[in-house]
């Protein structure tokens, strides 16, 4: 009996365990739909910025220099989205791995480096690079625009002292393939992109007549810049979140895989201690009631 109510004490820890990773299931779900609402919404706004930069810049007839050109080899400033929260695989670390591998092929004179999530600041460190800031997300969308509104304070602060060349960011972008849950990525944040750019310049209008401004095109274009630039830190980090509830979802949908198969065995140990159980409890009936027959036979 001590045996069958330990395997009962089992079966219920585990049912209890399994209904914790169904519950984390449907939050990494709800998550993974919010934030892909999310980088939808984002892509128009970012459309709607694109298109008032190349409004400026036609009507100005030239490019106002956002940020000097890149320097090969100078100082870089990184931003390397990561988790706060555990339980989601890899994400972490492959994240880190990348991040180390491209900042080596780089060979800049200094690398600064801010992290947002403290659980991938362990890898980076491991890997030699030192972390001088660190960003922690509170978990809703208006956290999300405070992280993000510390960052861009980080990267004025890099630019106030000056000698900065580039700014990167590191992310886990979701990954639409059958075996791929996501893939780490970079995305250069700063100078802006000449060749875009150019494009912009050279983009046609949607309508026949082009829409005007009164404002001085220089603080127009700068502010705008300022819109992209909040927008691609948005966008990296929105990506990272879903990408980050994927690779839960796929750990906990491997955890519920595993426990039901431990609730199997369990329940097929339950009923084989309990049919023991039972013949143990029978035989000794039926030994009582043979002694019994007998002394009435005596």
């Amino acid at each position: 009996m001590e045996e069958l109510e330990r395997v009962k004490r089992k079966i219920k820890s585990a049912g209890e365990l399994q209904s914790v990773v169904k519950i984390m299931k449907a939050i990494s779900s709800t998550n993974i739909r919010e934030y892909e609402r999310a980088v939808e919404s984002l892509a128009e706004y970012s459309r709607s910025i694109e298109m008032g930069l190349s409004v400026v810049m036609m009507k100005s007839g030239k490019i106002v220099p956002a940020f000097s050109p890149a320097r090969e080899g100078g100082l870089l400033g990184a931003v390397i989205f990561g988790s706060d929260q555990g339980l989601c695989g890899k994400f972490n670390e492959q994240i880190a791995s990348f991040a180390l591998g491209i900042l080596a092929e780089m060979e800049n004179e200094e690398t600064r480096a801010v992290a947002v999530g403290e659980r991938v600041i362990g890898h980076l460190e491991d890997g030699g690079l030192s972390i001088e800031a660190q960003f922690s997300f509170s978990g809703d969308f208006l956290g999300i625009t405070e992280v993000m509104g510390e960052v861009l304070v980080k990267i004025e602060e890099w630019r106030i002292e000056g000698g900065l060349d580039r700014i990167v960011l590191f992310y886990n972008r979701p990954e639409s393939g059958p075996m791929a849950i996501f893939r780490p990525s970079m995305a250069r944040l700063l100078p802006l992109d000449e060749r875009w750019m150019n494009e912009l310049t050279k983009r046609r209008w949607p309508s026949r007549s082009l829409p005007t401004f009164s404002m001085d095109p220089d603080w127009l274009f700068s502010s705008l810049v300022r819109e992209h630039i909040f927008s691609s830190l948005y966008r990296a980090f929105v990506e990272s979140l879903a990408s980050e509830n994927a690779s839960r979802l796929s750990s906990m949908q491997a955890a519920e895989r595993n426990i039901e198969e431990h609730l199997n065995e369990l329940s097929s140990q339950y009923r084989k201690r309990r049919q023991e159980a039972i013949s143990s409890e029978m035989q000794d009936v039926l030994v009582g009631f043979e002694a019994l027959m007998g002394e009435r036979r005596g």
